[in-house]
């Protein structure tokens, strides 16, 4: 671990208040959420919930033990103080929450029995394995190699997962209304700038960047990347399913 500037630790430390802010609002607003669309969306929006509760958990963890791992020096810098910051919290954070974030997807766009159940299945082991195979790279800091190794082996099932959405939701489309045709069209280009941007932080440490600015992207990355494929994830969920309901004629009535 190296050295951080003052500028570079408040900005991890923002980064991560930020993280557990969102995910927080996040998990009131898709409770609250879940009486305004039709009853049949309603489990896609408690899984919403479900996902990022997770997080937040876990970015408390995760924010607890950068505080650990760092104290401000004399010269006005901070200096790791020997406790090793956990990275770990983050891959079981994404063990649970990603195979749920697909359930979402499944759960809204409501695809029926047994395609379904083996679209899920496929999707959740491709999942494990991404991330399963991202965390052996994600722990080596000197075997530049070896790392995009494991991320380059990772990348094999992250492939396929986009490529599973992209052909069932594809086929899936065409029978919505126009306005479901749209969010489900954003919310596919969602998941690929989002889960996109995961493997470019995993590879900043091999562009030879300092240390410094190394520990500064991946933490400031997988954050905001977090944010978006979890929170802003959930809130197109949202819309979709409130779309469908409009649709459908199950929207709740309100008054």
């Amino acid at each position: 671990m190296s050295e951080l500037s003052n500028s570079n630790f408040s900005l991890i430390y923002n980064i991560f208040s930020l993280t557990i802010a969102s995910m927080g609002a996040a998990f009131i607003f898709f409770l609250v959420g879940r009486s305004q669309v039709g009853a049949k969306y309603r489990p896609a929006l408690l899984v919403s919930a479900l996902v990022v509760a997770i997080a937040c958990y876990h970015y408390f963890r995760i924010f607890n033990s950068f505080e650990e791992a760092y104290a401000l020096g004399a010269s006005g810098t901070y200096a790791p103080t020997g406790k090793p910051f956990n990275d770990a919290y983050r891959y079981v954070d994404w063990l649970l929450t990603v195979p749920l974030l697909l359930v979402e997807l499944i759960a809204v766009m409501q695809l029926k029995g047994k395609e379904s159940e083996g679209t899920l299945s496929k999707l959740a082991i491709a999942a494990f394995l991404m991330i399963a195979l991202g965390y052996p790279g994600e722990i080596i800091k000197d075997d530049m190699m070896m790392r995009g190794i494991w991320g380059a082996l990772s990348s094999i099932p992250f492939v396929y997962i986009l490529y599973v959405l992209w052909v069932k939701l594809g086929a899936a489309i065409g029978s919505e209304s126009p306005r479901v045709q749209v969010l489900v069209r954003n919310i596919r280009l969602l998941m690929l700038a989002t889960w996109g941007f995961y493997p470019i932080t995993y590879m900043l440490p091999m562009f030879g960047i300092s240390p410094e600015s190394a520990v500064v992207g991946v933490q400031v990355g997988y954050a905001i990347s977090d944010i978006l494929a979890k929170a802003g994830y959930g809130v197109m969920i949202y819309a979709i399913a409130r779309a469908k309901s409009e649709a459908d004629g199950s929207l709740p009535d309100l008054a």
